[in-house]
């Protein structure tokens, strides 16, 4: 029950709450259209992110600052401030013997793991430039963002990626880590000395470009975001001195992190950045998946997550799953019921807006808290008292369901054109349902149209290649155009209520947001993947895939053959009963003009793999509407 025990605590330190300054600009009417949060750091004027593992091992040597599996994967190795910048220093020399010149790119292609940290800091020691690409790119993928970037030289973790690679990089040296590449960029780089690491660290500063970072792209070629050593200090170090002091003197716990989300996507990489600046331990994990996710968790046993959506549904779903098992399904959804009111009644009396839970609201918690919230904090690793969100909305009702369980999830927005967050729920204030406020030293806009402008250290320069994209997405001014819809409210926090260019209008001329209804729809099982159809059309339907655990366990529980085929169970009344609550609970949203008439199940899946997903689990649009054309013809022909 910590997280509510921190908020109490809080507030009687205001000083922390009151760290940032907001100033918020109203129109005439008393609309809110801008606010702004001073930075809590000023920007550098010297150096780059390259000094940061040096500094570290100047300052406090000993100081854990990673753990890592032993070899045999049972436990997790401290690894110093000293010891981590001396890897980075050796690799760095290995670079430039390999024929990395001041300025160069390399092309980084590996999953989640320590020695992506590495590489990206002697990439920069080396006076380089990192071009993160996913794991799971295509061959085709991999062709243009070396090829765009003019990468000189390019490392990949696995055999495979060698083997996809090689087929697409023409005579460009290709390194891969799974077969020593770090010792053996060691051992090369022997000979060069340790004045021309520094020197060519030293001919870096703030405006030094430091990553290209290709956009996951649902249309089209990704564009590569070019950021700064600057933009990445404006985030990783105002996000640190905005959210360490709550950890340290509010949670009373010493901070440490699991990082599992994609390393080539801004998010977990400038959480890496921003946790090695400030020596916080972290681990590393390369799989974002439950089933492989949960016992990395369990033994590293972090205090703080960073994690999209997908991850905090499947807990639940996980919790629930467990429940029916056990016969207690109707008992985990009453707990639900309970941690959501506990929630909402224990925020409203923290915010000064009513009272706090009543004594048999208190007594059913404690109770379910036995039965169930501990197993949900421990499906997280025991100890995590605040996580944050981001990539796409969470359902505010899961939100309050963890609160409820003791773990109060922050909200987050933004994009690799942002450097990651632009915006947070400041860690004292929360307002589930929102995204928060602009992080210190940024600033948001809602432009005539609704669409959101993102201004302040954190946006990016340039597209790489792309002037007449730059001129769109900047304009003339320092507003970036994020082609997303929203509103702020009268303190400044913003909710975003879609994609500009999702938006579908009915041929009655109803405007729909997909997203609002995406979201919610996705948050319930068995729904897997979801897309809102209905631009043009008469009214609004769904193309709905199921999850495959949460179909497993339904058939499991209903002692049904898990081999049953697909096609045969999307036209099952039974389980389309249950899409169609989750149908019902996502129109709970909208307006009926909005709502969701029709649906469809469609046996296969929105995946990476074919095409369907972005790399960061967002639905490429055209590509779903191109492979279901069939599907939506009959949605509308019936």
């Amino acid at each position: 029950m910590g997280a509510r025990q921190d908020l109490k605590r809080a507030k009687k330190r205001g000083d922390l709450a009151d760290r940032v300054a907001y100033q918020v600009t109203r129109e005439a009417g008393g609309t809110v259209r801008e606010v702004r949060a001073a930075p809590l750091v000023a920007p550098p004027t010297t150096g780059s992110a390259a000094d940061i593992p040096f500094r570290n091992a100047a300052e406090a040597p000993d100081a854990v600052v990673m753990r890592r599996k032993s070899p045999d994967g049972r436990r997790w190795l401290p690894v110093t401030a000293a010891a981590f910048a001396r890897e980075v220093a050796d690799v760095a020399k290995g670079l430039i013997a390999a024929g990395l010149a001041p300025g160069g790119r390399v092309a980084l292609m590996a999953r989640t793991r320590p020695e992506w940290a590495v590489l990206d800091f002697a990439i920069w020691a080396a006076g380089g430039q990192s071009v993160p690409v996913y794991p799971t790119s295509s061959a085709g993928q991999i062709e243009w963002i070396v090829t765009d970037s003019d990468a000189s030289l390019v490392v990949v973790e696995t055999a495979a990626h060698a083997a996809t690679a090689r087929q697409v990089i023409g005579e460009r040296p290709l390194w891969q880590i799974d077969d020593g590449a770090l010792a053996r960029l060691t051992a090369l780089g022997r000979a060069v000395p340790d004045a021309e690491l520094t020197a060519r660290r030293a001919a870096l500063s703030p405006g030094s470009v430091a990553t290209l970072v290709y956009t996951s792209g649902t249309t089209g070629r990704p564009k590569g975001c070019v950021l700064t050593h600057a933009n990445l200090h404006a985030e990783a170090a105002n996000l640190v001195e905005l959210l360490q002091p709550v950890f340290l003197e509010v949670a009373r716990q010493t901070p440490s992190t699991l990082v599992f989300l994609p390393l080539a996507h801004i998010l977990g990489r400038t959480i890496q950045l921003a946790c090695l600046s400030a020596r916080i331990e972290i681990g590393h994990c390369p799989s974002v998946r439950p089933e492989e996710l949960r016992p990395e968790l369990a033994s590293f046993r972090p205090t703080f997550l960073v994690g999209v959506p997908y991850l905090f549904e499947k807990i639940h779903d996980l919790g629930r799953a467990q429940a029916e098992r056990m016969g207690r399904g109707a008992s985990f959804d009453r707990a639900d019921r309970i941690a959501v009111a506990w929630a909402q009644a224990a925020l409203r009396a923290y915010l000064g807006e009513g009272r706090g839970p009543g004594p048999g609201l208190r007594l059913a918690r404690v109770l379910y808290d036995l039965l169930v919230y501990r197993r949900v904090r421990a499906a997280l690793g025991g100890r995590i008292r605040y996580a944050i969100s981001g990539g796409s909305p969470l359902d505010r009702r899961l939100n309050l369901f963890f609160f409820g369980c003791g773990i109060l999830v922050y909200e987050g927005y933004g994009l690799t054109e942002t450097t990651s967050a632009a915006t947070l729920i400041p860690p004292l204030a929360p307002r589930p349902g929102t995204v928060g406020r602009p992080i210190p030293g940024t600033a948001v806009r809602i432009a005539g149209d609704g669409e959101v402008l993102v201004g302040g250290g954190t946006v990016f320069g340039a597209y790489w290649n792309d002037a007449a994209a730059t001129r769109e997405a900047l304009g003339e001014g320092a507003w970036f155009a994020t082609g997303d819809l929203g509103r702020l409210d009268e303190d400044g926090y913003l909710t975003i209520t879609g994609r500009k260019k999702d938006i579908l209008v009915t041929s009655g001329g109803k405007n729909v947001s997909p997203s609002v209804l995406e979201d919610r729809l996705r948050s319930r099982p068995p729904v897997g993947q979801c897309m809102v159809v209905g631009d043009g059309r008469p009214f609004v339907a769904a193309l709905i895939t199921l999850e495959p655990e949460a179909l497993a366990h339904w058939l499991t529980v209903r002692k049904r053959p898990l081999d049953t085929p697909r096609q045969e169970l999307c036209r099952d009344p039974e389980l389309r009963a249950d899409v169609q609550r989750a149908v019902d609970y996502a129109n709970e949203a909208v307006s009926r003009a909005e709502a969701i008439r029709k649906f469809v199940l469609v046996p296969g899946e929105f995946t990476e793999e074919n095409g369907l997903l972005t790399p960061s689990l967002k639905v490429k649009r055209q590509a779903v509407a191109a492979a279901y054309a069939e599907a939506v013809e009959e949605l509308y022909a019936r």
